[in-house]
C-alpha cells in the first residue's frame, strides 16, 4: 500500500493562486475590470474644429485674408506692437499678387495657413475640384511664404462630409470659429469688440478678417487685445492652442 503525503504549504499555495484566477475572472465578467480609458480624439484625427476643449485661458485670433493691401499692415503693426502671435488664413490669389505682405506675415511670426483659392463655396463641387482648388492656394502659399499649411478655413466657412474627407485626404484640418466678430459687416467698432469679448471662453478660435472691405477691425484691435489681457487670457496660435486639448467639432 502506498501512502501519499501532503505539502500543505503548496496546497495553500496552489488554492490561493486558483482563488486568485477565478476573482480576476469574475471581474472581467461583471465588467469590472475594464482597459484604461482612451485619451482624447487626437487633432490629427479631428477634420473639422471649432474650438479646443482646454480650462486653460487660451484663446486664438484668427485672420482671413482675400483681398486688399490697406488693412493688413494695420493689424499686423498692431499685432507687433502687443507681441501677438495669431494664425492668418490666405487666399491662394491674395498671396500671389501680394507675396511681400504674404512673406511679412510669416516673418513677423504669425502661423500661415490656407484660405482656398478662388473665394466660392466648396461644398457644391466634386471631390476632383475640391482637390484642384485646396491644391493650387497650397502650393501658391508654400512657394511664396517657405511654410507648409496644415489648416485651412474653407471659403466662407462652407463645408460637408465630401469637402472635409477630402481635406483630410490632403493632410489639412478644417478650422472653423466659435466666436464670430462680425467685423466683414462693418458694425460698429465698439460692437465688435463687444462680441468678441463677451463670447469669449477657454479654447475659444475667434474670426477676423484683415481684408480692406473690413473697416474696423484694426480699430477695434487694441480694445480686443486688452480686453483678453484683463481677462486673464493669453493669445496663441490655432496650432498652439490645439496643444492644450483635443479640437471640438461643433
Amino acid at each position: 500500500m502506498r501512502v501519499f503525503y501532503l505539502n500543505l504549504r503548496r496546497l495553500k499555495e496552489g488554492l490561493l493562486l486558483l482563488g486568485g484566477v477565478a476573482f480576476i475572472g469574475g471581474l472581467v465578467v461583471l465588467g469590472l475590470l475594464r482597459e484604461p480609458a482612451a485619451s482624447p480624439t487626437s487633432t490629427s484625427s479631428s477634420p473639422i474644429v471649432y474650438r479646443v476643449r482646454t480650462e486653460e485661458k487660451l484663446v486664438a485670433l484668427t485672420f482671413d485674408i482675400s483681398w486688399g493691401t490697406e488693412t493688413p499692415p494695420k493689424v499686423l503693426d498692431l499685432l507687433k506692437k502687443e507681441n501677438v502671435k495669431c494664425t492668418f488664413f490666405l487666399s491662394g490669389p491674395w498671396v500671389k499678387k501680394y507675396p511681400e505682405l504674404a512673406r511679412r506675415i510669416a516673418e513677423d511670426g504669425h502661423e500661415i495657413a490656407s484660405h482656398g483659392h478662388r473665394h466660392i463655396n466648396l461644398s457644391p463641387l466634386p471631390p476632383g475640384e475640391i482637390r484642384t482648388e485646396i491644391s493650387r492656394a497650397h502650393e501658391t502659399i508654400k512657394e511664396v511664404t517657405e511654410k507648409t499649411p496644415k489648416l485651412i478655413r474653407t471659403p466662407n466657412g462652407d463645408y460637408n462630409a465630401k469637402v472635409l474627407k477630402v481635406a483630410k485626404d490632403m493632410d489639412y484640418t478644417v478650422i472653423q470659429w466659435d466666436v464670430d466678430s462680425l467685423d466683414w459687416k462693418n458694425p460698429g467698432v465698439n460692437t465688435i469688440i463687444a462680441r468678441v469679448l463677451k463670447n469669449v471662453r477657454p479654447g475659444s478660435i475667434v474670426l477676423l478678417h484683415a481684408s480692406d472691405t473690413c473697416q474696423q477691425t484694426h480699430l477695434a484691435l487694441p480694445a480686443i487685445i486688452q480686453g483678453l489681457k484683463e481677462k486673464g487670457y493669453r493669445m496663441v496660435t490655432v496650432s498652439e492652442l490645439l496643444r492644450y486639448g483635443p479640437g471640438v467639432a461643433e
